[in-house]
């Protein structure tokens, strides 16, 4: 079998660029990339899995993710963004911009499917040791070893296959695995029961399936299958159960890795393992990520899609009365002071602020209970404002979660939809110190938790909403 791993290491010094992170970033996890850019190994190094590397270290995720953002700021990391398949995690497109990240439809062939981007799911952010600050062998990966190969380059980070996962997959499930160079071929012969076979190259991206039938056969059975480089659509061949003799040959300009895979029960839970990775959509609502790439994420025209995502707007009650009854010095302090106060809110609950407007806030979360704790604080926090003024400042609060797309307005990123529409529809309900939330928001099990902790009851509502057919379910939390 092909060998699993090796390593390179030479390193420039990076000190300077970690000074510069611990004035920017969170000292532990600056302190813990630091650690790891130093003395890591070279796979730990390639194609970073954020969340596991805060969770394996309990580390604050969103402190994390910032701290990892900053430091590709500075060079310390390269930035990538992944498409991959949603059923086997594979990667089918690396990008260094999101700009490259195209709407027409993605095939995978390992699986034989072709799917639409969303980011929710199918885009990964991952993060590699720059070459100027360490050099690993995933810099070149036209040499990695084999299996190298498939974990640092092919699997994306949210495929959760330990050592010994993979010793397994190799000694149980594995019938073919040869490095073959441009012209080679190489020949291997196993005895094949009822079910699947799948060929696969991870580097051309071919696949081609085996179909065995439930009959045997005491005859050897001859396939042979060509990698032609041309990203055709995945074959299918019958055979019978029994020995067979397949044949594999690199006809493309680079080295192949074809693999072919024994599909059964077992082996769909062992490459099926998964754990949380970063998504587009999550660092969409990472406050750091849209300060530093604000003008730097989609093209003009492009618009990708989100199959979910939570909006939250606010708005004064009764501003330009503040302004006249209080002077417009007065009114402005006590406004940017409210605007750090729901930015602060925002930001400690994953999320980010999009835009303000006039003395309203949009806001994106990822998920409708962290909107609704980013609530919670704000309607504690507001009394704050200006001493013992709180009658002054009211915020009315809307919130809604579902489909949007992401797009590049004013150079920086924007959402449209009707879930958008809705969200600041909502908001409009709002009055006193209420907040006002759809169903998909409330009946979240997250939220629905979060409520039972506070003992509050929302109480439900049908409403009419201007632009909106029909009538939409809402709760007012008190």
């Amino acid at each position: 079998m092909p060998p699993l791993s090796r390593s390179l290491h030479r390193m420039n010094d990076p000190s300077p660029l970690f000074a510069a992170l611990r004035e920017r970033a969170d000292p532990d996890a600056t302190a813990a990339i630091e650690q790891l850019v130093k003395s890591g190994t070279d796979s730990e190094l390639a194609r970073i899995n954020t969340l596991a590397f805060a969770a394996a270290r309990g580390l604050d995720e969103e402190k994390t993710i910032a701290t990892f953002l900053h430091a590709a700021q500075l060079g310390v990391f390269e930035l990538s963004w992944d498409v991959i398949c949603p059923t086997c995690r594979g990667v089918l497109h690396i990008t260094h911009t999101l700009k490259d990240v195209h709407r027409e439809p993605y095939d995978c062939a390992l699986c034989g499917r072709s799917f639409e981007v969303s980011l929710d799911e199918l885009v990964e952010i991952v993060f590699t040791v720059s070459p100027r600050v360490r050099r690993i062998a995933a810099h070149d990966p036209t040499t990695l070893p084999f299996w190298d190969y498939y974990r640092q380059v092919y699997w994306s980070t949210a495929v959760d296959l330990s050592d010994d996962d993979l010793k397994r997959l190799i000694g149980e499930f594995t019938l073919f695995a040869r490095e073959l160079a441009p012209g080679e071929e190489a020949t291997t012969k196993a005895e094949v029961p009822e079910g699947w076979v799948l060929l696969f190259d991870p580097v051309s991206h071919f696949g081609h399936y085996l179909k065995i039938a439930p009959e045997r056969t005491s005859d050897v059975q001859q396939v042979k299958v060509t990698l032609k480089g041309t990203h055709a659509p995945t074959e299918t061949t019958q055979l019978k159960a029994g020995p067979l003799r397949l044949t594999v040959a690199n006809s493309t300009a680079e080295r192949a890795l074809p693999v072919a895979w024994l599909e059964t029960k077992a082996y769909d839970e062992l490459v099926g393992k998964r754990r949380p990775h970063l998504t587009a959509k999550r660092i969409f609502t990472n406050q750091t990520f849209c300060d530093l790439y604000r003008t730097d994420t989609l093209a003009i025209d492009q618009g990708l899609k989100i199959v979910s995502l939570t909006f939250l707007f606010t708005d004064l009650k009764g501003s330009t009365d503040l302004y006249a009854r209080v002077g417009d010095l007065a009114a402005y302090e006590l406004v940017r002071e409210h605007f750090q106060l729901l930015n602060a809110s925002v930001a400690r609950e994953g999320g980010a602020v999009v835009k303000t407007i006039g003395d309203a806030v949009m806001a994106t979360f990822p998920s409708p209970d962290r909107a609704l704790a980013a609530a919670f604080a704000m309607r504690g926090s507001i009394g704050s404002v200006g001493g013992t003024r709180r009658e002054d400042l009211i915020v009315k609060i809307g919130i809604h979660e579902g489909p949007c797309v992401a797009v590049m307005l004013n150079d920086r990123l924007d959402y449209f939809g009707q879930t958008v529409n809705i969200a600041a529809r909502v908001q409009g309900l709002a009055t006193e110190q209420a907040i006002f939330a759809t169903r998909p928001a409330v009946e979240n099990p997250e939220s629905a938790a979060l409520l039972a902790k506070a003992g509050l009851t929302p109480v439900p509502q049908s409403v009419r909403l201007k632009g909106v057919a029909g009538e939409v379910a809402v709760y007012e939390i008190p």
